[in-house]
């Protein structure tokens, strides 16, 4: 009795330690699989268009061409490596026994491997596995590959083993194989290369299309007479397929848009904004056009392409010519920050009209100044006198930019431009000055052309396009805006054609810049659906004599405005059906000098009615007339004289100064150059008077210096310290200026 409930025991013990086995074999099984079976496998970066063509890529770190992992097979392929590899992969469990024992006969009567047996399944697990093929890791492969069947489906185990199975040489993959023999995707090929591609990875080290292509036409062809036979193909498919002659070697991938795909995430597959035909369209100019820039001593030439509804970059190009040797061709250069020269001008007077500084044709002076010993030139060395803001603006002119700029201040114009997206601007606005809006900060061209079309945004009514680095991106007048867009569509084109007169000649509002020494050149042009920044000059920073945003810059600028698709469309003017203060983004309408472009005074004789920003109701009205005539500053009508001989001023007017110093102005410090002996040069102090032949006595701390008349010019060398200078004319007229000369 005992003894049998001993008995009894002893068969519940064995029961349990089978129970246990058999949990812990099922434990195993369930987790004899890892989560990632390839999950430090690098693959290349690939980069695609916004319409999924391949652009670019670039190999793996293991060297390999190996494209990120695909979710699906193409049909064709599928049904052919299917018929080459594993005929019962759609119902098998992993493994297939029959297969297996066939193998095993084969390989016993030939006395060595001739066969494997694996399955796709199997050949899986041994591609993650990467381990020596013996019967042990044959056994591991076959239990993995159940183990897999359980997890994914059957679609996504055939996806696997296109994606990670050998293609000879380098070539890993379907879709990278696809791309090096045949020079298109996967989803592409044809029955002749699908089967080409079925039957590579049965023997990838010894036979690819760089050799033994005999067997390799020969393994083709009979797996193409199998689809045929099995009604995978037609007839016509078929003779098609065996007249395809076999690839050469690898081919070289796609590139296009060589920077872009550099910045781009590694090892992953990225869908940009860019678009194919407009990319490869935009490269292939930009790369004629720095081959014709190069002979000049222009090496380098970027142009970003943007759509304005969406705000996306649709064409970039970092630096054409990339395959042209020379120093700086690797450099993304529009994505470097590069002296701005005047490109930001519009923003400055975008700004100014929408705060009520000035109105669109407000009269600004463009004569000689030093500013704290900084004295802006304009390009061509001349000086206008006065100059409608408008004018100022479409020929760029700097002088009266500067003074723009001072009225409306260097911090807020900083800050301005940082919320327009400019990362660039770091420095203090101190750091910058005056010179900031003549190219004493840096601009990427990425950033600038985003810049400019986030105007277009705001006035189109697009989404908005997102923050600056300072915070909420800039609410524009749309007034300000239009008189803007107006203002930058009188900018003379380089062809000289004008769109007014040729209906063929595509309309822009557009802008250059030359930044100091000719070593950056910009244009950026606007429509209401593109915008398209342009850089010219050479990487490394060297200047070329005569280079101009205009020159190098504006023709690649148009030739791209040219190849984008054509709506027809232009800036809609604002709603001015109604002169009421009503709608304060439509402006207000108000009464405005017809010559100073001022809000109009009580002696302006010559009235506009003009539709602007609602704060311009708050400008200053017309100083310049007196007694109804048009009289400027004896400073800005010496300069403005020679330019408009229609101009009279008011020479017998007691209420209007008749002496004006040009330089320097009151406050300035003066450093006064050396020769190289070490003696003082002195400086050229200049005064306007409205008598042509006024003779004008000078006294520098009353201390009489010299006699002028017609041109009033003294050079001086005060000593170091403070002084006043003082000119008095023949009917006791007189004028001082105080300023400072400092130890040079």
């Amino acid at each position: 009795m005992f003894g049998a409930k001993r008995h009894r025991g002893s068969g519940g013990k064995r029961r349990l330690y089978a129970c246990a086995c058999l949990a812990v074999i099922l434990l195993g099984y369930l987790f004899c699989l890892p989560r990632n079976l390839f999950k430090d496998v690098p693959c290349s970066t690939v980069v695609y268009s916004a319409e999924g063509e391949l652009l670019g890529a670039r190999i793996a770190e293991d060297q390999q061409w190996r494209f990120p992992p695909c979710d699906t097979v193409p049909e064709r392929y599928a049904k052919a490596v299917i018929r080459f590899e594993d005929r019962h992969f759609w119902w098998h469990p992993g493994v297939n026994p029959v297969s297996l024992v066939r193998a095993l006969v084969d390989n016993i009567r030939s006395g060595h491997v001739v066969s494997g047996g694996s399955t796709l399944t199997m050949q899986v697990i041994r591609l993650s596995r990467q381990k020596e093929r013996t019967l042990w890791q044959k056994l591991i492969e076959a239990v993995q590959a159940t183990r897999l069947e359980l997890r994914y489906s059957k679609r996504r185990i055939l996806a696997l083993y296109a994606s990670y199975a050998p293609f000879g040489g380098n070539v890993v993959g379907l879709e990278a194989a696809a791309w090096r023999y045949f020079g298109r995707p996967a989803d592409e090929l044809s029955w002749g290369e699908a089967a080409t591609l079925a039957v590579l990875p049965n023997a990838p080290a010894s036979m690819h299309p760089g050799r033994n292509r005999d067997a390799l036409l020969e393994k083709r062809n009979r797996l193409l007479s199998h689809l045929y036979q099995h009604g995978e193909m037609d007839e016509d498919s078929y003779e098609a397929a065996l007249s395809e002659p076999l690839p050469e070697e690898p081919l070289p991938l796609p590139s296009l848009a060589s920077h872009y795909v550099e910045a781009c995430p590694k090892g992953v597959q990225t869908r940009t904004t860019l678009r194919f035909g407009i990319q490869k369209g935009v490269e292939a100019a930009m790369d004629r056009r720095s081959d014709e820039l190069a002979r000049e001593g222009v090496g380098d030439l970027a142009a970003v392409v943007m759509d304005n509804r969406t705000g996306e970059v649709i064409a970039y190009v970092g630096n054409a010519s990339p395959g042209r040797a020379r120093p700086g061709a690797q450099v993304d250069i529009a994505a470097s920050a590069r002296s701005t020269g005047s490109i930001l001008k519009p923003f400055l007077y975008a700004a100014a009209l929408q705060d009520g500084i000035i109105l669109p044709q407000t009269l600004l002076p463009d004569i000689p100044v030093n500013m704290g010993g900084f004295a802006p030139q304009n390009f061509d060395r001349q000086f206008y006198g006065a100059v409608p803001a408008s004018e100022a603006l479409a020929r760029s002119l700097n002088v009266p930019a500067v003074f723009l700029l001072r009225s409306y201040g260097v911090p807020r114009f900083h800050e301005l431009l940082q919320r327009c997206g400019l990362t660039t601007l770091g420095q203090d606005a101190s750091h910058y000055g005056l010179s900031l809006i003549l190219g004493g900060g840096e601009g990427r061209l990425t950033e600038i052309t985003a810049a400019y079309a986030s105007l277009v945004r705001y006035y189109m009514g697009y989404p908005s396009a997102g923050r600056g680095k300072a915070g909420q991106a800039p609410q524009w007048d749309r007034v300000a805006l239009w008189y803007t867009f107006e203002a930058l569509k009188e900018v003379n084109r380089p062809d000289e054609l004008d769109w007014r007169l040729i209906s063929s000649v595509r309309r822009a509002a557009w802008k250059t810049g030359t930044s100091y020494g000719f070593r950056d050149a910009w244009a950026v042009g606007m429509t209401p659906d593109y915008t398209i920044g342009v850089w010219a000059g050479n990487a490394e920073g060297q200047g070329v004599p005569g280079l101009t945003g205009a020159r190098a810059a504006g023709p690649a600028m148009f030739e791209i405005l040219n190849l984008l698709p054509e709506s027809g469309r232009w800036f809609p003017e604002p709603d001015s059906s109604t002169k009421t203060a009503q709608n304060v983004d439509e402006g207000v309408w108000a009464e405005v000098c017809a010559d100073s472009g001022m809000l109009a005074g009580p002696d302006c004789p010559n009235l506009q009615s003009m539709l602007i920003p609602k704060a311009g109701l708050e400008s200053d009205p017309c100083p310049y007339h007196t007694d109804g005539v048009f009289t400027l500053t004896p400073a800005m009508e010496w300069y403005y004289k020679p330019h408009h001989p229609e101009y009279t001023g008011a020479v017998k007017s007691t209420s209007t100064a008749l002496m004006e110093f040009i330089y320097p102005a009151g406050g300035t410090t003066l450093y006064l150059p050396r020769q190289l002996d070490g003696s003082v040069q002195g400086a050229v102090f200049r005064l306007a008077h409205r008598k042509a032949d006024a003779t004008v006595w000078w006294h520098l701390d009353q201390t009489y210096v010299g006699e002028t008349r017609f041109i009033h010019e003294l050079r001086l060398a005060p000593p170091v310290g403070k002084h006043t200078l003082t000119c008095v004319d023949g009917d006791g007229n007189s004028v001082s200026v105080g300023f400072t000369v400092a130890e040079n």
